[in-house]
């Protein structure tokens, strides 16, 4: 049996896959990133090599394809490809029917569109600031004194939203302080900072193309709050992936190289 891997280096997390020939997942692993990306990989390639009964090292894989933010820095890859095809590729083993994406990662935002064999028909990217981005909402949380989930949960129980004006990370989190110290309900806050991501999201998503029913990838998708923003501003459904939607990226890369790896053995 032949297994192929993809790690996705993220600014923020690090994550691998291994999947055999079938395509069947085999193993799975979500690091927090190190400063450095070589080591990052590394530690999510022996993680998840250590699932597989039948791989010693990274260096039995028939094939390793790396993507992300560090995707330059993964040890013993063949090759690298860019984790906006990757994402679009992970999503298309997935769920087939699926044609449009927005990737919400720890320093950008990405709307994608996904042709019938898995590779992108178009995307527009938002890496100019970091104002609905992971990172954004790691800030958020911080301001609310609560974790991610906790925050995720207290903007569902909102009846009605505050707007979030700013349109920088720096003045957002400011304007959010500011609202607390007021004393404005904490679940509204949080249901305005929702919609002020839902809406750059929205501008992605339609400069891609989207129009039909989407899915999120990247840690951000797990934000119940966040997709119900969404799906209020795009006016369409997000399909929930069977697959954690962290994973795409490095799903997309294993992938990748299962083809190459076959067409090249």
């Amino acid at each position: 049996m032949k297994y192929y891997g993809g790690c996705d280096s993220g600014s923020t997390y690090t994550k691998c896959v291994i999947i055999d020939e079938q395509g069947n997942i085999v193993a799975s692993v979500i690091r927090k990133s190190r400063i450095n990306p070589v080591l990052s990989a590394q530690d999510a390639l022996d993680e998840a090599v250590g699932q597989v009964n039948n791989l010693a090292s990274a260096k039995d894989l028939a094939y390793l394809v790396g993507t992300g933010y560090g995707r330059n820095k993964v040890p013993f890859a063949q090759e690298n490809i860019s984790e906006i095809s990757c994402h679009a590729m992970g999503v298309h083993v997935t769920e087939p029917d699926v044609k449009a994406i927005i990737d919400i990662g720890g320093q950008d935002v990405k709307g994608i569109a996904v042709d019938t064999d898995g590779t992108v028909l178009n995307f527009a990217m938002n890496d100019k600031c970091a104002a609905g981005t992971g990172r954004f909402f790691e800030s958020m949380a911080r301001a609310f004194e609560m974790s991610l989930d906790e925050f995720s949960e207290l903007s569902m129980t909102a009846k009605n939203t505050i707007p979030i004006t700013a349109q920088c990370a720096v003045f957002a989190e400011s304007e959010v302080i500011s609202l607390v110290g007021e004393g404005k309900p904490m679940e509204e806050i949080a249901a305005g900072i929702q919609l002020s991501v839902a809406k750059r999201c929205f501008v992605m998503a339609k400069k891609a193309g989207v129009t039909d029913t989407v899915t999120l990838t990247g840690g951000c998708a797990k934000n119940l709050g966040l997709k119900k923003a969404i799906e209020k501003v795009l006016k369409v459904k997000v399909v929930d992936l069977k697959v954690d939607p962290q994973l795409m990226g490095a799903l997309g890369a294993a992938e990748y190289a299962r083809i190459k790896g076959s067409v090249s053995k």
